[in-house]
């Protein structure tokens, strides 16, 4: 396995995470492709085996239940000290007030709920999972800061937000003096690349490590344009992400997989890590062959002129998977 730092920190990660959102409790929270505890426990052993030692999960996965399911296996098959864990705070989690958002309140509520549920005393990474309108940045930013000075965190990071969000949150840390985020976990895959345009220099400006969610744009990058599965039908935002003139980069990731007797997995996770600007996509891993193809991507090295085949089809698309902001009445 390589190990690269965190963006500009002295972390190290290995170059592949494995997201545990599909570990929980199917329909409760969570969705119907998702695994219970016993049927997961093999992938964080098999990928611990590998040398993957960064995880990441989130307090809504499962309502919790995700969480407790990586904080129990870890400590089963791995040293603490050997593995980077993160977590994130934003959606709801119980209704009426205060049950969700990024609120002072919110974070020191959430991170201790998190910190229970995994059974540790810190996480390495605590995350929000999107942007907050409703709340001052400043009141967020200060929170963060305290959690990590309180020992609860080692680093703080942020999620799919504009760009423009993400350098107000990073100039003002700056001028107060508070916790800097160290990381960026946006969409960014074959099929949505709108992050090329502002985010992801800027991450590379500002010393941010990116680590990108659904690097395979949700399996349609691994299989057929028509094949369906029970994610396929039953994942709405799968739908809503993605649009019907992708069959040709999909078709493309076909023949290049053809060409190079891979699978098509491994050159679509090939060709995110050869961003400089990534340090380790985040992969589900439902079924045995997904973390195999997820390491075996890390030994594929494609050429110039692949990388443009992939990227020739590409045509620009709505702004997907942030917290749009609601329009002001001026």
């Amino acid at each position: 396995m390589e190990y690269v730092k965190l963006g500009s920190t002295g972390l190290e990660v290995s170059r592949v995470c494995l997201g545990c959102m599909s570990y929980g409790t199917p329909g409760e929270g969570n969705w119907p492709w998702s695994l219970d505890e016993d049927a997961s426990r093999p992938f964080f052993r098999r990928a611990i085996e590998a040398g993957i030692n960064f995880f990441d999960t989130a307090n809504v996965y499962s309502l919790g239940r995700s969480e407790e399911i990586t904080g129990r296996a870890l400590k089963d098959f791995a040293r603490r000290d050997e593995i980077v864990l993160a977590t994130k705070v934003h959606s709801r989690m119980r209704s009426g007030p205060n049950g969700a958002g990024l609120s002072r309140k919110v974070i020191m509520h959430e991170i201790d709920a998190s910190l229970r549920r995994l059974g540790t005393d810190y996480v390495d990474l605590f995350q929000i999972h999107r942007w907050d309108e409703t709340t001052p940045i400043e009141e967020t930013l200060e929170a963060l800061h305290d959690v990590v000075k309180a020992g609860k965190a080692r680093y703080i990071g942020a999620s799919s937000m504009y760009a423009w969000q993400f350098t107000k949150a990073l100039f003002i840390s700056e001028r107060h003096g508070w916790t800097r985020f160290a990381t960026m976990q946006n969409h960014y895959n074959l099929l949505y690349r709108e992050e090329e345009r502002e985010m992801l220099p800027l991450c590379a400006d500002q010393g941010i490590g990116v680590i990108p969610w659904s690097p395979l744009a949700r399996g349609r990058l691994t299989r057929d344009w028509d094949a369906t599965t029970t994610r396929a039908e039953s994942d709405p935002f799968a739908r809503a992400f993605y649009q019907d003139d992708d069959r040709l980069i999909v078709e493309e990731v076909a023949r290049i997989a053809d060409e190079r007797g891979v699978s098509r997995a491994q050159v679509a996770l090939a060709w995110v890590s050869r961003n400089p600007v990534v340090a380790a996509p985040i992969v589900g891993a439902t079924k045995p062959g997904h973390l195999d193809d997820a390491l075996a991507s890390l030994e594929l090295t494609l050429t110039d002129d692949e990388a443009a085949r992939l990227e020739a089809p590409y045509r620009p698309r709505p702004v997907t998977g942030i917290q749009v902001p609601q329009r002001r009445r001026l």
